[in-house]
C-alpha cells in the first residue's frame, strides 16, 4: 500500500518489523546502539518518546535527508513504576507474579522523522491478566524465555491466549508498535 519516500525502521525488534510488513510499508532496518536514558523527573508518559527521539537522532545522522526514519520505544507501567526487560530467569517470573492479577499500562512512543521534521506520539494500551498460577508463569518463561521483552512477555504468545482476559486500547500497542497510527502519519507525509 506504501509507496512514498524510502522507510528506515530503526529497530531490530522482530516484532515491530512483523508489524510494518502486515502493514504493507517497504521498508530497511538501521540500528545503532544508544543510551536508553531519561531524566529522573520526566512525566512517564514522555519516557517513550524521549527514548525514541534519541535513536532518532543517532540513525537519522546515517540517512538521507528524504528518508524517513521510524523509531519506538514500549514501556511497561505498574503502579506507576516502569517495568523493564527481566534481567534472567528468576526476575521474569517475579515481575509476571507481579503482573498477575493485575491492570497494568504499555506505553509506546513514537517518532518519525523526515528532512528535520519530527512527529511525535505515544499510544497507551491498558491490559488485564487474569491470576497466573506460578506453575503458568514457570512454564511461560521456561518455554518462550521472555529476557527481552519489556514487563517479561508477549501478548501474542501463549501466556497472552490464556493469561490476558481483555484490553484497553492497541493490540498492536502491547507488541510494540501502535501501527494504524503509524501509517496515519507516514500518509500525511507522504502528502507534503
Amino acid at each position: 500500500m506504501y509507496t512514498g519516500k524510502r522507510v528506515i525502521l530503526a529497530s531490530q525488534s522482530p516484532r515491530r518489523k512483523q508489524l510494518l510488513e502486515q502493514a504493507g510499508i517497504p521498508f530497511e532496518v538501521k540500528v545503532v546502539d544508544t543510551a536508553e536514558t531519561f531524566p529522573a523527573d520526566m512525566a512517564i508518559p514522555d519516557i517513550p518518546v524521549h527514548i525514541a527521539r534519541q535513536k532518532s537522532v543517532a540513525v537519522a545522522a546515517l540517512c538521507a535527508d528524504d528518508d524517513i526514519v521510524i523509531t519506538a520505544d514500549t514501556v511497561v507501567v505498574l503502579d506507576d513504576t516502569i517495568i523493564g526487560k527481566p534481567k534472567d530467569r528468576e526476575d521474569a517470573i517475579r515481575i509476571l507474579l507481579a503482573l498477575s492479577g493485575r491492570i497494568h499500562r504499555v506505553i509506546t512512543g513514537v517518532v518519525i522523522k523526515q528532512q528535520g521534521e519530527e512527529s511525535a506520539f505515544s499510544k497507551e494500551t491498558e491490559v488485564h491478566f487474569k491470576p497466573l498460577t506460578t506453575e503458568q508463569i514457570t512454564y511461560y518463561v521456561d518455554a518462550y524465555k521472555p529476557y527481552d521483552k519489556a514487563g517479561a512477555y508477549a501478548i501474542q504468545e501463549w501466556i497472552g491466549a490464556v493469561g490476558i482476559d481483555r484490553i484497553n486500547g492497541c493490540f498492536y500497542n502491547v507488541m510494540g508498535l501502535p501501527v494504524s497510527n503509524v501509517v496515519e502519519m507516514l500518509t500525511v507525509i507522504g502528502k507534503k
